[in-house]
């Protein structure tokens, strides 16, 4: 029995990957669950995205090293953390990735490397600050570099209004 277009996209949408980037920021938040709800009710995978800047100079190697063990092990009980809320939201555990450097750049890099990652899902800042540095970087100067959509979801949305948006 021939498969209907429907059906013949199926499996393309349980494919698509939606990567949140896991920053300090209270908008944080509002991508998390607006990629969840995207890849719960269209079909997806949340994939979660933590870069780790990279220590500062120390004087002796060992107290670098040991800051860096504890920025990592930081970095993965956060990813922890926001791996049970996806699960909880989504039925189906998120990929984890943490990367040390630039933020921007280590971006970048993972949408050039992963193929699996289909949209990228930020978040604006909300106060009248402007968008935040890696929205601004992304729509103006290294737009060019992007290899996927990106979802700007506005910083300030409720839970309905997410629900009602996706």
């Amino acid at each position: 029995m021939p498969q209907t277009e429907e059906e013949a996209a199926a499996p393309a949408r349980r494919d698509r990957v939606f990567l949140v980037v896991v920053d300090d920021s209270p908008e944080r938040e509002v991508a998390l669950k607006y990629a969840c709800l995207r890849a719960r009710k269209g079909g997806g995978r949340v994939a979660l995205l933590r870069v780790l800047e990279p220590a500062e100079l120390v004087e002796w190697a060992g107290v670098g090293a040991m800051m860096q063990e504890e920025r990592r092990e930081e970095a993965e009980k956060l990813l922890s953390g926001l791996a049970a809320q996806v699960n909880e939201m989504t039925g189906t555990l998120p990929i984890l990735i943490i990367r040390e450097g630039d933020p921007r750049d280590e971006l970048l890099a993972l949408l050039e490397e992963d193929p699996r990652i289909s949209i990228l899902v930020l978040a604006s800042a909300t106060g009248g600050g402007g968008p935040g540095p890696l929205i601004t970087a992304l729509t103006g100067r290294y737009a060019a570099r992007l290899t996927v959509p990106m979802t700007i979801v506005p910083g300030g949305l409720d839970d309905a209004e997410l629900d009602r948006v996706t």
